[in-house]
């Protein structure tokens, strides 16, 4: 009987054991972003045409957040996602080509912005690189020149990645000149390809190649698309399978864009096919998000006739401080913490992306910013249902065609708007009014009072950069 015991007591023993090793083994990590992907261009947040039924199974088998939020444009989103830092608190303020000249014609000069990411800035890919980390960049970097190129940013491979924000055009061998200028553009990295292949499927390949390639080894794989940017282009066949199902009264009108986003939509499903193939599924955190809101313009070079995309309900699009410029699908699947089908409507931002998998990595910082960013687990595990933060912060000193200078708080259900060119306040209350339609800020004094104040103190503790007046500017 005794023996019994002892070898119940080792059975024990090393069932525990195995599940502690469990619980520590260093998990794998794929974020994939999309570019210019707005809020309800995906189908479980209610597009219409387009279709992403791949992003939606992700969505059911992880968590998604309603309510989340990134910057207006590219590079800000970029560099806040992968420090952890407010782009403001980073003078990374528009995209990098934007940030080397400014309009110098309207009332205002836009803020000064860097067009590098400072090396002095440790990034994730920098964190899991030295924590044994194989780490991939594969698309779209748009976060300085050569010399800051991801290389020089933690990252062993960078396949696509260059200071461009968008390809020449997303057929091979992608690379010409016109679309953009004179200027020659290319994407890195890709080469020997066919005529016809498209770059969001070769974007695909060379990703599945990253985790082939990991083996043993825990992973960082970053996969950047460049889709669904500007040039609007797409498969012939999937342009005329929407061109077949445009209906006159549907919010998306662009077939050529949602045949750009079904291939993006495929590129998810080949991740996760792959994932759950090599057995790495349930040691894999997987996180897909958006860097801005969708482009709303209208693409005439690629010869389109309506806008891009048309994110409704939400007000404007990509560059505005408005719900529909700041507001991204963001959805986490991480096995043993997320639960299946779990919707979280309490804000949250880029940044906080970074901070959770900080922690996942275990690696804990210290964080000054707490505005800045901070580690999402209690929602995902389900034991909050609200952060320690009072507010979020958006910084956008710039212009562009939804805009002027502008920078905004979202605080509980009311957001506060103040441009600079005249001073002008708006306060929206989301929870009345989501399509921010009725500016309240004249029956609201005391609340436009407190959030101005709130802001402007924010601007102030975060050393963020502002526009100033133009001597030349009547």
């Amino acid at each position: 009987m005794k023996i019994d015991y002892i070898h119940l007591l080792i059975l024990l023993f090393c069932f525990l054991t195995t599940i502690s090793g469990a619980e520590t083994k260093t998990p794998n990590i794929v974020l994939i972003l999309a570019d210019d992907l707005g809020w309800s261009d995906v189908g479980y947040q209610g597009a219409d045409l387009i279709e992403t039924p791949h992003i939606d199974a992700l969505a059911k088998s992880g968590a998604t957040f309603s309510n989340a939020y990134a910057m207006p444009v590219c590079t800000p989103s970029r560099a806040a996602l992968l420090t952890g830092k407010h782009a403001a608190r980073l003078h990374m303020t528009i995209w990098s080509e934007g940030a080397l000249k400014g309009p110098t014609s309207r009332k205002l000069l836009q803020a000064e912005s860097l067009h590098d990411l400072p090396h002095a800035e440790t990034s994730l890919a920098k964190h899991l690189q030295q924590r044994g980390y194989l780490t991939a960049l594969v698309g779209k970097w748009h976060l300085g020149n050569a010399g800051h190129f991801p290389e020089t940013h933690g990252f062993d491979v960078n396949v696509g990645g260059n200071h461009w924000g968008a390809p020449q055009t997303f057929f091979w061998p992608y690379s010409g000149s016109g679309f953009y200028g004179n200027e020659f553009r290319y994407v890195p990295g890709l080469p020997f390809g066919n005529d016809g292949e498209y770059l969001t499927d070769r974007l695909t390949d060379e990703a599945l190649k990253v985790i082939d390639r990991a083996g043993e080894q825990p992973f960082f794989l970053y996969l950047a698309h460049y889709a669904p940017h500007i040039p609007v282009e797409a498969k012939a066949e999937d342009i005329a399978y929407f061109t077949k199902k445009l209906k006159p009264a549907m919010h998306h009108q662009n077939a050529t864009y949602a045949a750009m986003v079904k291939s993006l939509d495929d590129s998810v499903g080949r991740i996760v096919e792959h994932l759950e193939e090599k057995g790495m599924t349930d040691n894999t955190i997987l996180i897909f998000a958006s860097d801005n809101g969708g482009y709303i313009g209208i693409d005439r070079k690629s010869k389109q006739s309506v806008a891009t995309t048309n994110n409704y309900p939400l007000r404007s699009g990509k560059g505005s401080c408005y719900e529909g410029g700041i507001r991204v699908p963001l959805i986490v699947k991480w096995p043993g913490v997320t639960t299946a089908g779990t919707s979280i409507s309490e804000p949250v931002i880029i940044t906080d992306i970074f901070h959770t998998l900080a922690r996942a990595a275990k690696f804990d910082l210290a964080n000054e910013f707490p505005n800045d960013g901070v580690d999402l687990r209690p929602l995902l595990l389900g034991g909050k249902t609200k952060l320690e933060r009072d507010a979020l912060y958006f910084h956008f000193p710039h212009y562009y065609a939804t805009t002027t200078p502008v920078s905004a708080v979202l605080a509980g259900k009311w957001k506060l708007l103040k441009y600079f060119e005249d001073e002008r306040l708006e306060l929206y209350d989301l929870e009345e009014d989501p399509t921010e339609s009725n500016n309240v800020a004249a029956r609201y004094p005391e609340e436009t009072k407190l959030l101005l104040a709130k802001l402007q103190d924010w601007l102030k503790k975060s050393e963020s950069n502002l526009p100033k007046r133009n001597p030349n500017s009547k």
